[in-house]
């Protein structure tokens, strides 16, 4: 019989993500065919990895002065496994997938996945402080395939590592209008104040890009309709236009999270989300660029 070798994508992080280590296996219904195969292991650095939440190397011992010039301490990682569940049966098949691979779609797609993972968790813990992960943190990223037991336990009969090349969107080459650094000593020093509908179109772009229409939807209408209030409260003509626009897309926003909250899900418009997002984020810009 001959061997079934299995592709996947692997990424390690640099702290504890949060569901225990194992094998998870998704799919969109009990019924339906399994999509991908997760399988998550702590990799504890010279001591037992420390429960999500928790600061590593804080342990329950004695307590003692600390030295002037302490020494990093180590810290936990996660390695976590993304398999494609369909097997193949020859080495040249796995080869040719990997030569073939589109590193920023298929990269993004194992992170959304791993997403899946950590959004059940922190719903299933009822933890709040466990967070979604993102490419650019993986200390490392690696592609390959290998025999059904190898890569349920993290290994593999070839890898290779991957180096991420995300395309720079229009959101990001306009991020020196935000001066980060510069804004955050602003808000930190009380020289300037944040908006409560930042926050909240935040979450919204974090659940829309992670594949969650419906509470996309719900965070969306709550930052549009904050957001409307807030930008006209600061009475500035430059962005007259910008809150009269996002005052007509929030009806459009409105009657998606009416449906949502209806039981309506499925019939999500993300389209109509994506643009809508795209618009309060670009007033969100043209805010800031001035130095607020």
């Amino acid at each position: 019989m001959p061997r079934q070798l299995f592709v996947f994508l692997q990424l390690e992080f640099p702290w504890v993500l949060g569901p225990a280590d194992g094998r998870y296996l998704l799919r969109d219904g009990p019924d339906a065919t399994p999509e991908r195969v997760v399988v998550v292991e702590s990799l504890g650095a010279g001591r037992a990895a420390a429960p999500a939440g928790w600061i590593t190397g804080r342990t329950a011992r004695r307590e003692r002065d600390a030295e002037p010039e302490p020494d990093p301490v180590p810290v936990a990682t996660t390695r976590v496994t993304v398999i494609d569940p369909v097997p193949l049966s020859a080495e040249t098949q796995a080869k040719a997938w990997l030569g073939e691979l589109d590193r920023e779609h298929d990269i993004a797609a194992a992170v959304t996945i791993v997403n899946r993972v950590v959004h059940a968790h922190r719903i299933a813990a009822a933890d709040a402080y466990v967070r979604e992960v993102s490419a650019p943190q993986a200390l490392v990223i690696r592609a390959g395939w290998g025999e059904g037991e190898q890569v349920a336990s993290g290994l593999w009969l070839h890898a290779r590592e991957l180096r991420e090349r995300p395309r720079r969107s229009r959101r990001r080459d306009r991020s020196w209008a935000l001066r980060p650094q510069e804004r955050t000593a602003a808000l930190l020093s009380g020289r300037s104040a944040g908006l409560l509908c930042e926050e909240l179109a935040l979450r919204a772009r974090l659940d829309l890009d992670q594949g969650r229409p419906g509470l996309a939807a719900v965070s969306l209408e709550r930052a549009l309709g904050t957001a409307t209030r807030e930008l006209a409260a600061e009475r500035r003509e430059d962005l007259a236009l910008r809150v009269s626009e996002l005052e007509q897309l929030s009806s459009g926003v409105r009657e998606q999270a009416a449906t949502v909250l209806a039981g309506g899900t499925s019939s999500v418009d993300e389209e109509l989300l994506a643009h809508a997002l795209g618009r309060l984020e670009a007033a969100l810009r043209a805010r800031t660029a001035t130095g607020i």
